[in-house]
């Protein structure tokens, strides 16, 4: 349990360390809300894009395109966004119910979900993670897009509008210009490549400070009781839901083993700076991911602890 707990720790204390950075440099008066605003749109509409981009360039196509655990993932991801949002129908105020569904469902596997899946199973973590997290990021942001343009202040909400909006969204472009890049495995200029992953770099610190400098005690009092809500479904009710569902489809092995870590990652930080794009509540979001990031720790090396146990890992 040991070992497990500090590989978890591992992944997620640098998050802390940045949003606690952020939280200073704001008090410190280093950083002001012109300065969060620019930073969140440079992160929305640059450095994530091309983050998702060079990864999905860099993603082994040929050693890990694995069809059956792609598509489950994506039919699993598509049920629990519905039912993160028929629990928000009844749990949560209609003003914050993208947010809400956002944070319930859309988990951090860029980051933590692949840093797990390369250390407990190696290069094959790593080929597989990477291509499931070109795959799920496509549906992460298509059906954040949707959800997040039903309920923010002012969207627009008829079907062409909607649509229009998931095809200009930075972050889909990003993973749509990928593909044949890394389907046909056309080579760009290395020089290109390391000043994209010097620009690509700044994402997560960016967005991360961002997120930190947000937070507020007070937010923090009006938001604990929705965010608390969205944070168990994300952390406890979905995963179990989506991961006992893969067992029973017949998954084993490393393959349910990633399928739990990227169904058990807690929300992603893309989640605030697309709340803060479309002027949604983006200090719940900022409070979710915190939460979230919290009970990571713990949860993942209980559902780790449990599947090993069982011998279904």
């Amino acid at each position: 349990m040991l070992p497990l707990v500090l590989q978890t720790l591992s992944v997620t204390a640098p998050v802390f360390v940045m949003l606690f950075l952020g939280v200073a440099l704001k008090r410190l008066g280093w950083i002001d809300a012109a300065f969060i605003n620019t930073a969140s749109a440079l992160v929305f509409k640059a450095t994530m894009p091309t983050l998702l981009f060079i990864s999905i360039v860099k993603a082994d196509l040929s050693a890990a395109l694995q069809p059956a655990v792609l598509g489950y993932f994506v039919l699993a991801t598509v049920a629990t966004f519905g039912m993160a949002w028929a629990w928000a129908l009844w749990r949560c105020p209609k003003a914050d119910r993208g947010v809400y569904v956002q944070g319930a469902f859309r988990g951090n596997n860029g980051i933590v979900g692949l840093a797990l899946a390369g250390s407990l199973y190696g290069d094959y973590g790593l080929s597989l993670g990477s291509v499931l997290a070109g795959v799920v990021i496509l549906v992460y942001n298509s059906l954040s897009a949707v959800v997040l343009a039903i309920y923010s202040p002012g969207a627009r909400t008829t079907v062409a509008s909607i649509c229009l909006g998931i095809l200009r969204n930075p972050l889909i472009l990003g993973v749509l210009v990928a593909v044949p890049f890394a389907y046909w495995q056309i080579a760009l200029p290395e020089w290109l490549m390391t000043s994209g992953g010097y620009f690509a770099q700044m994402t997560l610190p960016l967005a991360l400070i961002c997120i930190g400098a947000t937070l507020s005690l007070a937010a923090l009092r009006e938001s604990s009781g929705i965010a608390l809500s969205s944070s168990l479904m994300k952390m406890i009710w979905l995963p179990v839901l989506a991961t006992l569902g893969a067992w029973l489809f017949g998954f084993r092995g490393p393959e349910l083993g990633i399928l739990f870590l990227y169904f058990a990652s807690p929300t992603a930080a893309a989640s605030f700076v697309m709340a803060r794009a479309v002027n949604a509540n983006y200090q719940l979001a900022a409070t979710i991911i915190v939460v979230t990031t919290l009970m990571a720790a713990l949860s993942i090396n209980i559902g780790l602890l449990l599947l090993g146990w069982l011998g279904w890992i």
